[in-house]
């Protein structure tokens, strides 16, 4: 038996962050497999990943699907305590912050696998966040914890951490953005949707406490109308977010406004090339938050908090909460040209992934794994 590395991957925000570390443990020669739990169960947030990333077919999929938070994490513990007794791998590699990490860091950490987490030391200190508590505990019961900025390893030391589980690497999902950029920009969705690139602002919406609730989605959307007669609003709508559009009047209102193109999800490199030309990108998703720093694009977050302070202290975000006022008021200066310019934080280089592996592998030999 061969006692490979496992990383585990369950949702759309791990697969741009496990697809280079996937390759860099390859280049090393080293023994590497993807399990997917199937968190995320929809082809176009799931399967076109993998494609559009060339990650292997996975060594295991679980298809767990939907359900509750515990629900999900409990079936996701189920499935991969079988998964770890039978392939015996040597370290279980978590990413991120979504049910599946967490469950995963629990089961190896029981079974007595070493856990690295890949993106450690994250913090909004809100807890309301159900992907706070996923961070807070994983970290809790990780061995290596694997930094993007320095931020996570403030953080994490605050919390009594040792400062020899810490490494700081970088950011792991901007090496995915620098290899495929080029390969992106040749899809052209721009063109496909009819905007002209420079001159459009993309937008997505999916976590609850904003679109769960008609008063603060509402607040949002009449905002974001607003927004659409100045500049053309492309809108990937996660399917959480368009069955809350069907139930609410100012969701219909935002489906029939004519500056406004809401498509389905896209795959990784078709909505890259849409971002990655756009004027604006307004969103409640922390990974867009760092992709829009790296490619010097102002963005608004629909939050009241990140955990991604970088892109705020270097970057080019500004967090704008969900008043409606301040949207329109950020919205305006953007188009007014004074937009947030910020700076790519160091380590944000493509070679992250690389430092990655370094660590896993010195760990490994300290421990004579």
């Amino acid at each position: 038996m061969s006692h490979p590395i496992l990383t585990i991957v369950g949702a759309r925000p791990n697969f741009m962050k496990a697809a280079p570390v996937h390759r860099a443990f390859e280049a090393r020669g080293v023994a590497h497999h993807i399990i997917h739990t199937g968190q995320h169960y929809d082809d176009a947030m799931s399967k076109v990943f993998f494609d559009d990333l060339g990650m292997p077919k996975p060594a295991v999929y679980m298809g767990v699907g939907s359900g509750s938070h515990a629900v999900q994490t409990a079936n996701v513990m189920i499935g991969l305590e079988k998964v770890f007794l039978e392939h015996q791998p040597r370290m279980v590699n978590v990413v991120g912050d979504v049910n599946s990490t967490m469950a995963a860091a629990l089961v190896a950490t029981k079974l007595h696998i070493p856990v690295a987490h890949i993106e450690a030391g994250l913090r909004s200190r809100d807890w309301d966040m159900p992907e706070e508590i996923n961070r807070v505990v994983t970290d809790s019961i990780s061995d290596l914890l694997l930094t993007p900025s320095p931020d996570g390893d403030e953080n994490l030391l605050a919390e009594g951490k040792p400062r020899d589980a810490i490494v700081c690497v970088g950011n792991v999902m901007i090496d995915t953005l620098f290899m495929q950029l080029a390969r992106a920009k040749t899809i052209d969705m721009p063109g496909k949707l009819g905007v002209t690139p420079g001159e459009y602002a993309v937008l997505t919406m999916h976590r609850p406490s904003n679109v769960d609730d008609p008063v603060v989605f509402g607040r949002i959307l009449s905002a974001l109308l607003d927004v659409s007669e100045k500049l053309p609003l492309v809108f990937p709508v996660h399917p959480r977010t368009r069955k809350r559009m069907e139930e609410f009047e100012i969701g219909k209102r935002f489906e029939r406004a004519p500056n406004i193109r809401l498509v389905d999800p896209l795959g990784y490199l078709e909505f890259l090339s849409l971002t990655s030309r756009a004027k604006l990108v307004l969103t409640d998703s922390g990974g867009l938050q760092e992709e829009t720093t790296a490619l010097g694009i102002p963005c608004l977050t629909l939050r009241e908090n990140t955990e991604r302070p970088i892109t705020v202290d270097e970057g080019t975000n500004i967090v704008v909460g969900t008043d409606d006022a301040r949207i329109r008021e950020e919205a305006a200066k953007v188009l007014a040209g004074q937009g947030k310019a910020g700076r790519t934080p160091a380590l944000w280089d493509g070679k992250a992934a690389e430092r990655i592996v370094d660590a896993v592998l010195a760990f490994l030999e300290r421990r004579g794994r």
